[in-house]
């Protein structure tokens, strides 16, 4: 089938606009796609990474095997004292969860300065796919996380920045239904991630699974690949440009503001992302997980929240349209104050049944009430922090503020290794009322402060 040019502004040679896929750009399918498989795969490894290390990689027998894994516990038991089998996992998942976060601010320069947006998500979608497919040997762990944490760095900001570089300045319309869809593919991926490769891990074992996303980080690299004619590439900045103007007194204000609202959503986002480590640990030895046709695989869980996060946006969606017209819709401040107390609340849920089944195992519905309730909590928190970063930051930041806004996961991350690894010393009831705790904190900084921040942000 014959095809048609494009230029550079999506366009065909006539001037027609590019509006093939759904009313928008091809390039965008194929971004689309190639974040959805990419998603897959990240999530799937994600929801098998804690169980694997603590139910076979770090036993005796395996733990001898892994390269570096003697040096790597050595580093870490520095720093924080005798690792048990748990707590060495749950360390080495934070660190890797939080630095995934980290290293898109350095992707980002990597393609500002010197390959461009394109070679840069290439080279990350060949490291991840490398990753995925180390993580299939127990020897080449270590270095698969590494990969992966690289690779990630490349490609997770970058990809991103291509589905702007699509539209036009002034097309405001398109260029937000345009991040909708890319944001429906990454869900996508996080629903479906854990559901396949956590049954395949559960029926051929652990490495098939690891394997399943290998393969699927394979195809979302080809579907990139396949699209390159279509896609945008930010070519390397020039190095010569005029340097941009310092910040007012009143910008830099601005900032810390901002700053200081980001580091209090560390609080709900370290307790919600307890459900990637220790909620996977504990669902698999303390949750009742027959059914009459077999047992649930511990992975599905992790696909819980992400469900419910996109089911629950066109109710939320309605209910801030509704209240905004009675002149009551909450602030972005206070909606990151609600999300911080859903979160206390669905980890008081997981304690409530942890105290209540004592010895005995509690019923499946509760972790599923609690994880699902975790997915709204994200809601309220993430995106309207994203949102208010992007409307008050100072134009000459505003986006080096929204990609430094992700750094608040990278310590929120950290933090979650560090308090899975008491996991172990509690009880189960008492450690699910600690992440609560820890979350309640988020909701109680914003009751006391959040009111002034908003007046204070508003008004400089």
């Amino acid at each position: 089938m014959a095809t048609i040019a494009t230029t550079p502004d999506n366009t065909d040679l006539k001037g027609k606009a590019d509006r093939a896929f759904l009313g928008h750009p091809k390039g965008l399918a194929y971004l689309a796609f190639t974040e959805a498989w990419e998603r897959f795969s990240y999530y799937g490894m994600t929801a098998l990474v804690v169980l694997y290390m603590v139910q076979q990689l770090l036993l005796p027998g395996h733990a001898e095997h892994v390269a570096g894994m003697a040096g790597w516990r050595a580093a870490l038991e520095t720093l924080f004292g005798p690792l048990s089998t748990q707590a060495l996992a749950s360390q080495t998942f934070g660190l890797y969860a939080g630095f995934v976060y980290f290293t898109p601010l350095l992707g980002g320069i990597v393609a500002d300065r010197w390959l461009g947006t394109r070679r840069t998500v290439i080279i990350g979608a060949l490291l991840m796919s490398a990753g995925h497919f180390a993580m299939a040997f127990d020897r080449s762990f270590l270095v698969a996380l590494l990969l992966l944490v690289l690779g990630s760095g490349c490609l997770k900001g970058n990809i991103a920045a291509q589905v702007g570089h699509l539209y036009p300045v002034d097309d405001v319309t398109r260029r937000t239904s345009a991040f909708t869809i890319f944001s429906t593919a990454i869900n996508f991926g996080a629903v479906a991630g854990p559901l396949a490769c956590g049954l395949l891990a559960q029926v051929y074992g652990w490495h098939a699974g690891f394997g399943a996303a290998g393969g699927l980080m394979l195809l979302a690299t080809i579907i990139y690949l396949a699209g390159g004619r279509h896609l945008p590439d930010q070519r390397p900045r020039r190095r010569d440009r005029a340097p941009s103007a310092p910040l007012t007194g009143q910008e830099r204000r601005k900032v810390g503001l901002l700053v200081l609202v980001a580091a209090i959503t560390i609080f709900q986002s370290a307790a919600y992302y307890q459900i990637y480590n220790v909620g996977l640990v504990w669902v698999s030895a303390h949750v009742d997980l027959a059914t009459p046709i077999g047992a649930i695989p511990v992975p599905w869980f992790n696909s819980i929240d992400a469900f419910f996060s996109i089911i629950a946006v066109p109710p939320l969606v309605w209910l801030w349209a509704r209240q905004a017209r009675r002149g009551r819709e909450p602030d972005d401040v206070a909606k990151i104050g609600i999300g911080a107390a859903l979160a206390a609340a669905s980890a008081g849920l997981l304690m409530v049944a942890a105290m209540m089944a004592g010895a005995g195992r509690v019923n499946a519905l509760v972790p599923f009430l609690g994880f699902a309730s975790m997915g709204i909590a994200f809601l309220y928190g993430w995106p309207p922090l994203l949102a208010l970063v992007s409307r008050v930051a100072p134009a000459s930041v505003n986006a080096t503020m929204v990609s430094a806004a992700y750094l608040t996961l990278f310590v929120a991350n950290i933090l979650m290794g560090w308090v899975g690894s008491w996991y172990e010393k509690m009880s189960p009831a008492a450690f699910w009322a600690l992440d609560a705790g820890i979350a309640a904190i988020g909701a109680l900084l914003v009751l006391l402060f959040g009111r002034r921040l908003t007046k204070a942000l508003s008004t400089c």
